[in-house]
């Protein structure tokens, strides 16, 4: 299935005239270490899967849906029978701005199974299968259909999350609206100056709350810590710096938001489970990112 792979960096064959790739895949095959700039979507119809991304183990069962961010290192483990969708959506003819909040709810991935996603897990199934058959069936319109229900995947996900969060915050009786408003804010800051010596203090500060309420409030919205969430931002961009090879590895340190080689070295590291020098030797070329 992997056509093009330099490194870990997979150029993935959109079918003609198109920002996608489909698989109906039923080979016996593991697929190695590997990152792409499109999502990856992947639902077993027959017999389970199995997938690890950067490091966490995710066992894929028939009917589940497991979604990969763009850029995420991950393996792909098949069994010895059986057949699942494994779809390929390129971002780049997608312009929202609400796009970046509902990729920070979701990144880096994200298992949609009936246990977890009760309300939305069957409607994705469906919309999965959908998305086959109009692959694979009905060439005319078939991608501005199949972006449809794609972007629907996206936003029933990233509601799932915010329903979440705003049942959280309703128990503390807090105005709903206005801290899905405030969280966009701060999603839309760090994105901006994750770069720079971002502190929890800093950005607090801009939300207009204390430190501490704030840690507490970003943890039920992101579902991670403040600063787990921009140190993935800071090593996915520095992934990035990683391909020019002129910039050392110091160079690329400080222009990803970090003060000294050691903290960068050891979060890389800790995050993608690999030194910078080891994916900069399997780098060979440059590639564009979203």
């Amino acid at each position: 299935m992997i056509e093009n792979l330099t490194g870990l960096h997979e150029t993935v064959n959109y079918k003609k005239h198109m920002h996608l790739q489909l698989y109906n895949n039923d080979e016996a095959e593991n697929y190695p270490p590997h990152w792409h700039p499109p999502f990856e979507l992947i639902m077993p119809t027959r017999n389970g899967y199995y997938a690890c991304c950067e490091g966490k183990d995710y066992p894929i069962r028939e009917g589940d849906i497991i979604i990969i961010s763009p850029g995420i290192v991950h393996e792909l483990f098949a069994p010895e029978k059986g057949v699942r969708i494994i779809f390929q959506p390129s971002l780049s003819p997608i312009d929202l701005e609400e796009l970046d909040a509902i990729l920070s709810l979701i990144s880096p991935v994200v298992l949609v199974t009936p246990e977890a996603y009760p309300n939305i897990h069957a409607r994705i199934r469906q919309l999965m299968i959908e998305i086959r058959d109009e692959y694979l069936h009905s060439p005319l319109y078939a991608e501005p259909s199949i972006y449809a229900r794609f972007l629907e995947i996206l936003v029933l996900v990233g509601r799932h999350h915010a329903e979440l969060a705003q049942h959280h915050l309703s128990l503390q009786n807090m105005k709903q609206k206005e801290y899905m408003e405030k969280f966009a804010v701060i999603v839309n800051y760090i994105n901006e100056h994750y770069t720079e010596p971002l502190t929890l203090e800093e950005v607090a500060a801009v939300a207009g709350f204390s430190k501490y309420h704030f840690s507490r409030l970003f943890k039920q919205y992101a579902d991670t810590t403040f600063y787990k969430y921009v140190n993935q931002k800071r090593i996915n961009y520095a992934k990035r710096l990683l391909v020019d090879k002129e910039l050392t590895v110091l160079e690329v340190a400080l222009q990803s938001g970090f003060s000294n080689l050691s903290s960068f070295l050891r979060m890389f590291k800790q995050i993608t489970g690999c030194t910078p020098t080891e994916i900069r030797k399997m780098y060979d070329g440059n590639f564009d990112f979203l």
